[in-house]
Protein backbone atom coordinates (compact mmCIF):
# COMPACT_ATOMS: atom_id res chain seq x y z
CA UNK A 1 0.00 0.00 0.00
CA UNK A 2 1.29 3.48 -0.84
CA UNK A 3 2.42 6.01 1.78
CA UNK A 4 -0.51 8.27 0.94
CA UNK A 5 -2.85 5.40 1.79
CA UNK A 6 -0.99 4.69 5.06
CA UNK A 7 -1.21 8.34 6.12
CA UNK A 8 -4.89 8.53 5.21
CA UNK A 9 -7.23 10.15 7.68
CA UNK A 10 -10.09 7.93 8.97
CA UNK A 11 -12.85 9.95 7.30
CA UNK A 12 -11.24 9.76 3.88
CA UNK A 13 -10.52 6.05 4.32
CA UNK A 14 -14.11 5.34 5.35
CA UNK A 15 -15.48 7.35 2.40
CA UNK A 16 -13.25 5.36 0.04
CA UNK A 17 -14.56 2.07 1.43
CA UNK A 18 -18.13 3.27 0.91
CA UNK A 19 -17.79 4.96 -2.47
CA UNK A 20 -15.32 2.70 -4.24
CA UNK A 21 -15.96 -0.57 -2.42
CA UNK A 22 -18.83 -3.02 -2.79
CA UNK A 23 -17.74 -5.45 -0.05
CA UNK A 24 -19.42 -3.56 2.80
CA UNK A 25 -23.13 -2.99 3.53
CA UNK A 26 -22.63 0.78 3.34
CA UNK A 27 -20.86 0.43 -0.02
CA UNK A 28 -23.67 -1.74 -1.39
CA UNK A 29 -26.32 0.72 -0.23
CA UNK A 30 -24.36 3.60 -1.76
CA UNK A 31 -24.16 1.82 -5.13
CA UNK A 32 -27.86 0.93 -5.05
CA UNK A 33 -28.88 4.53 -4.24
CA UNK A 34 -26.52 5.80 -6.95
CA UNK A 35 -28.00 3.45 -9.55
CA UNK A 36 -31.54 4.48 -8.60
CA UNK A 37 -30.58 8.15 -9.06
CA UNK A 38 -28.94 7.41 -12.41
CA UNK A 39 -31.94 5.48 -13.71
CA UNK A 40 -34.37 8.16 -12.51
CA UNK A 41 -32.32 10.97 -14.06
CA UNK A 42 -32.14 9.13 -17.40
CA UNK A 43 -35.87 8.43 -17.22
CA UNK A 44 -36.54 12.16 -16.71
CA UNK A 45 -34.48 12.99 -19.78
CA UNK A 46 -36.45 10.47 -21.84
CA UNK A 47 -39.80 11.77 -20.58
CA UNK A 48 -38.78 15.38 -21.22
CA UNK A 49 -38.55 14.62 -24.95
CA UNK A 50 -42.29 13.80 -25.05
CA UNK A 51 -44.05 17.05 -25.99
CA UNK A 52 -47.21 16.73 -23.79
CA UNK A 53 -45.16 15.75 -20.72
CA UNK A 54 -42.63 18.52 -21.36
CA UNK A 55 -45.42 21.07 -21.68
CA UNK A 56 -47.17 20.03 -18.47
CA UNK A 57 -44.27 18.98 -16.25
CA UNK A 58 -41.29 20.76 -17.86
CA UNK A 59 -40.58 22.96 -14.85
CA UNK A 60 -40.74 20.03 -12.42
CA UNK A 61 -38.42 17.99 -14.64
CA UNK A 62 -35.89 20.83 -14.83
CA UNK A 63 -35.94 21.18 -11.05
CA UNK A 64 -35.45 17.43 -10.65
CA UNK A 65 -32.58 17.49 -13.13
CA UNK A 66 -30.81 20.10 -11.03
CA UNK A 67 -31.33 18.03 -7.90
CA UNK A 68 -29.71 15.04 -9.62
CA UNK A 69 -26.94 17.28 -10.97
CA UNK A 70 -26.13 18.43 -7.42
CA UNK A 71 -26.17 14.80 -6.22
CA UNK A 72 -23.83 13.68 -9.02
CA UNK A 73 -21.57 16.69 -8.52
CA UNK A 74 -21.27 15.91 -4.81
CA UNK A 75 -20.49 12.29 -5.65
CA UNK A 76 -17.81 13.32 -8.17
CA UNK A 77 -16.16 15.70 -5.68
CA UNK A 78 -16.20 13.02 -2.97
CA UNK A 79 -14.65 10.51 -5.36
CA UNK A 80 -11.86 12.96 -6.11
CA UNK A 81 -11.41 13.70 -2.41
CA UNK A 82 -11.10 10.10 -1.24
CA UNK A 83 -9.22 8.67 -4.25
CA UNK A 84 -5.70 7.44 -3.56
CA UNK A 85 -4.62 8.87 -6.91
CA UNK A 86 -7.00 11.68 -7.84
CA UNK A 87 -5.51 12.37 -11.26
CA UNK A 88 -5.69 8.67 -12.15
CA UNK A 89 -9.39 8.58 -11.24
CA UNK A 90 -10.10 11.80 -13.17
CA UNK A 91 -8.52 10.27 -16.30
CA UNK A 92 -10.18 6.86 -15.89
CA UNK A 93 -13.21 5.80 -17.92
CA UNK A 94 -15.65 6.21 -15.04
CA UNK A 95 -14.04 9.49 -13.99
CA UNK A 96 -14.55 10.96 -17.45
CA UNK A 97 -18.13 9.63 -17.58
CA UNK A 98 -18.89 11.21 -14.18
CA UNK A 99 -17.52 14.58 -15.28
CA UNK A 100 -19.18 14.58 -18.72
CA UNK A 101 -22.55 13.73 -17.20
CA UNK A 102 -22.63 16.80 -14.94
CA UNK A 103 -20.99 19.43 -17.18
CA UNK A 104 -24.01 20.06 -19.49
CA UNK A 105 -26.16 21.41 -16.65
CA UNK A 106 -23.55 24.02 -15.72
CA UNK A 107 -22.70 24.85 -19.34
CA UNK A 108 -26.42 25.46 -19.97
CA UNK A 109 -26.21 28.44 -17.59
CA UNK A 110 -23.77 30.08 -20.01
CA UNK A 111 -24.79 28.46 -23.29
CA UNK A 112 -28.57 27.83 -23.35
CA UNK A 113 -28.31 25.17 -26.04
CA UNK A 114 -25.90 23.06 -23.99
CA UNK A 115 -28.70 21.47 -21.95
CA UNK A 116 -29.34 19.20 -24.95
CA UNK A 117 -26.13 17.44 -23.93
CA UNK A 118 -27.88 16.21 -20.77
CA UNK A 119 -28.50 13.06 -22.78
CA UNK A 120 -24.83 12.27 -22.07
CA UNK A 121 -26.02 11.34 -18.59
CA UNK A 122 -27.08 8.03 -20.14
CA UNK A 123 -23.36 7.16 -20.10
CA UNK A 124 -23.62 6.82 -16.33
CA UNK A 125 -25.59 3.62 -16.88
CA UNK A 126 -22.20 2.01 -17.52
CA UNK A 127 -21.77 2.05 -13.75
CA UNK A 128 -24.09 -0.94 -13.61
CA UNK A 129 -20.99 -2.97 -14.55
CA UNK A 130 -19.34 -1.96 -11.30
CA UNK A 131 -22.42 -2.29 -9.11
CA UNK A 132 -23.27 -5.76 -10.38
CA UNK A 133 -19.58 -6.76 -10.44
CA UNK A 134 -19.69 -7.50 -14.15
CA UNK A 135 -16.15 -6.24 -14.74
CA UNK A 136 -14.87 -9.77 -14.29
CA UNK A 137 -16.59 -10.68 -17.55
CA UNK A 138 -14.71 -8.01 -19.51
CA UNK A 139 -12.09 -10.66 -20.29
CA UNK A 140 -14.69 -12.25 -22.57
CA UNK A 141 -15.11 -8.87 -24.21
CA UNK A 142 -11.35 -8.75 -24.75
CA UNK A 143 -11.58 -12.04 -26.64
CA UNK A 144 -14.17 -10.49 -28.93
CA UNK A 145 -12.07 -7.34 -29.35
CA UNK A 146 -8.95 -9.32 -30.28
CA UNK A 147 -11.00 -11.39 -32.73
CA UNK A 148 -12.29 -8.22 -34.37
CA UNK A 149 -8.76 -6.85 -34.69
CA UNK A 150 -7.44 -10.12 -36.14
CA UNK A 151 -10.28 -10.29 -38.68
CA UNK A 152 -10.15 -6.60 -39.63
CA UNK A 153 -8.01 -7.15 -42.75
CA UNK A 154 -10.27 -9.89 -44.09
CA UNK A 155 -13.38 -7.84 -43.32
CA UNK A 156 -11.85 -4.80 -45.04
CA UNK A 157 -11.19 -6.84 -48.19
CA UNK A 158 -14.74 -8.17 -48.01
CA UNK A 159 -16.28 -4.69 -47.73
CA UNK A 160 -14.05 -3.42 -50.53
CA UNK A 161 -15.34 -6.23 -52.75
CA UNK A 162 -18.92 -5.43 -51.76
CA UNK A 163 -18.30 -1.77 -52.59
CA UNK A 164 -17.26 -2.77 -56.11
CA UNK A 165 -20.41 -4.87 -56.48
CA UNK A 166 -22.52 -1.95 -55.25
CA UNK A 167 -20.87 0.40 -57.73
CA UNK A 168 -21.44 -1.96 -60.69
CA UNK A 169 -25.07 -2.65 -59.79
CA UNK A 170 -25.73 1.05 -59.20
CA UNK A 171 -24.44 2.03 -62.63
CA UNK A 172 -26.51 -0.72 -64.25
CA UNK A 173 -29.69 0.34 -62.43
CA UNK A 174 -29.08 3.99 -63.29
CA UNK A 175 -28.79 3.09 -66.97
CA UNK A 176 -31.75 0.66 -66.95
CA UNK A 177 -34.23 2.65 -64.83
CA UNK A 178 -33.12 6.25 -65.25
CA UNK A 179 -34.35 9.46 -63.59
CA UNK A 180 -37.97 8.84 -64.59
CA UNK A 181 -38.21 5.90 -62.18
CA UNK A 182 -36.48 7.59 -59.25
CA UNK A 183 -32.88 6.67 -60.07
CA UNK A 184 -31.94 10.31 -60.66
CA UNK A 185 -28.19 9.83 -60.14
CA UNK A 186 -25.62 7.12 -59.57
CA UNK A 187 -25.32 8.03 -55.84
CA UNK A 188 -29.11 7.65 -55.57
CA UNK A 189 -28.81 4.27 -57.28
CA UNK A 190 -26.02 3.34 -54.85
CA UNK A 191 -28.37 4.17 -51.96
CA UNK A 192 -31.00 1.83 -53.47
CA UNK A 193 -28.41 -0.92 -54.01
CA UNK A 194 -27.13 -0.77 -50.43
CA UNK A 195 -30.69 -0.78 -49.02
CA UNK A 196 -31.53 -3.78 -51.21
CA UNK A 197 -28.34 -5.77 -50.50
CA UNK A 198 -28.74 -5.31 -46.75
CA UNK A 199 -32.37 -6.52 -47.08
CA UNK A 200 -33.67 -3.33 -45.42
CA UNK A 201 -35.95 -2.47 -48.31
CA UNK A 202 -37.40 0.97 -47.48
CA UNK A 203 -39.39 0.99 -50.69
CA UNK A 204 -38.95 4.69 -51.37
CA UNK A 205 -37.28 3.82 -54.70
CA UNK A 206 -38.42 0.79 -56.69
CA UNK A 207 -37.56 -0.42 -60.18
CA UNK A 208 -40.44 -0.18 -62.67
CA UNK A 209 -39.12 -1.99 -65.73
CA UNK A 210 -39.02 -5.75 -66.12
CA UNK A 211 -35.25 -5.74 -66.58
CA UNK A 212 -34.80 -3.52 -63.52
CA UNK A 213 -36.95 -5.84 -61.40
CA UNK A 214 -34.91 -8.82 -62.59
CA UNK A 215 -31.69 -7.05 -61.56
CA UNK A 216 -33.34 -6.17 -58.23
CA UNK A 217 -34.17 -9.83 -57.61
CA UNK A 218 -30.57 -10.81 -58.38
CA UNK A 219 -29.36 -8.06 -56.03
CA UNK A 220 -31.53 -9.43 -53.21
CA UNK A 221 -30.10 -12.92 -53.70
CA UNK A 222 -26.57 -11.48 -53.70
CA UNK A 223 -27.39 -9.70 -50.46
CA UNK A 224 -28.52 -12.90 -48.73
CA UNK A 225 -25.36 -14.63 -49.97
CA UNK A 226 -22.83 -12.07 -48.77
CA UNK A 227 -24.33 -11.06 -45.41
CA UNK A 228 -23.13 -14.28 -43.78
CA UNK A 229 -19.50 -13.82 -44.87
CA UNK A 230 -18.34 -11.27 -42.24
CA UNK A 231 -20.19 -13.24 -39.56
CA UNK A 232 -18.29 -16.38 -40.57
CA UNK A 233 -14.95 -14.53 -40.56
CA UNK A 234 -15.54 -13.13 -37.08
CA UNK A 235 -16.82 -16.45 -35.74
CA UNK A 236 -13.69 -18.22 -36.98
CA UNK A 237 -11.42 -15.66 -35.30
CA UNK A 238 -13.37 -15.88 -32.03
CA UNK A 239 -12.93 -19.66 -32.10
CA UNK A 240 -9.18 -19.23 -32.68
CA UNK A 241 -8.89 -16.74 -29.81
CA UNK A 242 -10.73 -19.10 -27.46
CA UNK A 243 -8.38 -21.92 -28.43
CA UNK A 244 -5.36 -19.70 -27.81
CA UNK A 245 -6.73 -18.76 -24.39
CA UNK A 246 -7.32 -22.40 -23.51
CA UNK A 247 -3.73 -23.20 -24.50
CA UNK A 248 -2.46 -20.70 -21.89
CA UNK A 249 -3.67 -22.98 -19.08
CA UNK A 250 -0.81 -25.43 -18.59
CA UNK A 251 -0.77 -28.04 -15.85
CA UNK A 252 2.39 -27.85 -13.71
CA UNK A 253 2.24 -31.61 -13.08
CA UNK A 254 1.53 -33.26 -16.44
CA UNK A 255 2.15 -30.29 -18.74
CA UNK A 256 -1.18 -30.64 -20.53
CA UNK A 257 -2.72 -27.61 -22.28
CA UNK A 258 -6.29 -26.90 -23.35
CA UNK A 259 -7.97 -26.19 -20.02
CA UNK A 260 -10.92 -23.82 -19.75
CA UNK A 261 -9.88 -20.41 -18.41
CA UNK A 262 -12.13 -20.84 -15.36
CA UNK A 263 -11.00 -24.41 -14.62
CA UNK A 264 -9.51 -24.98 -11.16
CA UNK A 265 -8.06 -28.46 -11.74
CA UNK A 266 -6.36 -30.29 -14.60
CA UNK A 267 -8.85 -32.35 -16.60
CA UNK A 268 -6.20 -35.06 -17.06
CA UNK A 269 -4.39 -35.58 -13.73
CA UNK A 270 -6.52 -33.51 -11.33
CA UNK A 271 -3.70 -31.21 -10.20
CA UNK A 272 -4.78 -27.74 -9.08
CA UNK A 273 -4.11 -25.14 -11.77
CA UNK A 274 -2.69 -21.68 -11.33
CA UNK A 275 -5.48 -19.14 -11.56
CA UNK A 276 -5.46 -16.63 -14.40
CA UNK A 277 -5.77 -12.92 -13.63
CA UNK A 278 -9.05 -12.29 -15.47
CA UNK A 279 -9.59 -8.72 -14.34
CA UNK A 280 -7.91 -5.86 -12.60
CA UNK A 281 -9.23 -3.71 -9.83
CA UNK A 282 -10.17 -0.11 -10.58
Amino acid sequence: MSNSANNDNPVRHKLRRIIFGTDTPAGKYFDIILMVCIVLSVLLILLDTIAPIHKQYGELIRTSEWIFTIIFTTEYVLRLYCSINRWQYARSFFGVVDLVSILPSYLALIFPGANVALALRVLRLFRVFRVLKLLRYLSDGNVLLRAMVMSSRKVFIFFFSVSLIVMVLSVIMYVVEGPNNGFSSIPKAMYWTIVTITTVGYGDITPQTALGQTIAAATMLIGYSILAIPTGILTAEISNEMLRERDLRKCSNCGRHGHDKDASFCNHCGTELEQMDLHQKD
